[in-house]
């Protein structure tokens, strides 16, 4: 019995500070601050955005500088590690073919303020749209998303509520559950997690025409979550042969900025 109790209490403890430390597994935030957005990219604008919640969140602004700029947008939802810096190569490649960009970063991220969840990010990202539409001056229908991994689970909800052009999804989960049950096997994720993000649903919501592009060697989303979410959107679905998840070809990679551009287009 005393055996059993010890067990019993092991347990208890591992899984309560699995439930209380949670979020610093999930979220892995670079902190600032950042240099400014002329210095990173030629014409880049600094901009502050102001959530609903009353934080200040610290973004940058890139217009597009390629010859077929037309009023495009793209929204960037970052993953869930780094900050906007490690995001310019990106942006220099989408502005230099007819892209505006906006960079931003997470509560917590990049010397932002507050802490990050599930509920945060989703009000950060609408306070990006709002600059977008604001004073960006991007119509609804000139707006693409943009969500790496976490990211893409921001922006697909977002687009349930605002309904984009288009929506690009880069190696996303179907719901936290499901990756954080590939990882950690020996744990209850679904009962522990206190942030949900289930993409799959999102998107077979949004209605937004959707492209999923995903690393056929991605050890951490696994390839076949990818797949379900453009399933589940009945999304066009663009694999990277032989490309893991952090692979510099997903990031800023051609096959990536073509997606982008091509899903931008129509």
């Amino acid at each position: 019995m005393l055996g059993t109790a010890i067990v019993v209490t092991i347990v208890a403890v591992v899984l309560g500070g699995v439930y209380a430390l949670q979020r610093k597994l999930i979220y892995l935030p670079s902190g600032g601050p950042v240099p400014a957005a002329a210095e990173v990219l030629p014409g880049g604008r600094d901009v502050t955005l102001r959530t609903a919640d009353g934080l200040e969140l610290g973004a940058w602004f890139f217009p597009a500088t390629g010859p077929d700029a037309g009023g495009r947008a793209v929204l960037v939802a970052n993953g869930n590690a780094g900050n906007r810096q490690t995001r310019v190569p990106l942006a220099r490649a989408l502005t230099a073919r007819g892209l505006s960009v906006l960079l931003f970063d997470y509560r917590g991220y990049g010397g932002n303020p507050g802490s990050p969840s599930e509920s945060g990010l989703a009000e950060d990202v609408r306070a990006a749209r709002e600059y977008l539409v604001g004073t960006g001056g991007v119509p609804a229908e000139r707006m693409v998303y943009f969500g790496e991994s976490l990211g893409a689970a921001v922006v697909a909800e977002l687009a349930t509520e605002h309904p984009p052009a288009a929506l690009v999804l880069r190696s996303p989960f179907t719901d936290l559950a499901a990756v954080g049950q590939r990882h950690y096997p020996f744990l209850p994720v679904r009962l522990l997690l206190k942030d949900t993000y289930p993409v799959a649903r999102h998107v077979s919501r949004s209605g937004a025409p959707l492209t999923v592009v995903y690393g056929a060697a991605d050890s951490i989303v696994p390839p076949e979550q990818s797949r379900s979410v453009a399933r589940a959107g009945g999304g066009r679905l663009v694999e990277v042969p032989a490309a893991g998840h952090n692979d510099p070809v997903l990031l800023d990679g051609p096959r990536l900025v073509d997606a982008v551009v091509q899903t931008s287009t129509g």
